[in-house]
């Protein structure tokens, strides 16, 4: 079986109210950068800008 390597696993928090609506992984060794998207949050309603969060696992 492979292993997992460099690869954490992230939340993605909706800048306007704060919930945790994604969780994705990021190799952290190449992506030093903190990761900012513009993704749907269910609560809002709308797209919104999503920022890197703590580790989770």
């Amino acid at each position: 079986m492979a292993k997992k390597g460099s690869r954490i696993l992230i939340g993605l928090v909706c800048e306007v109210c704060k919930s945790v609506n994604y969780v994705i992984s990021k190799n952290k060794i190449t992506v030093t950068t903190p990761i900012k998207l513009k993704k749907f949050c269910r609560k809002c309603k709308k797209h919104q800008l999503h920022k890197e969060t703590k580790k989770l696992d």
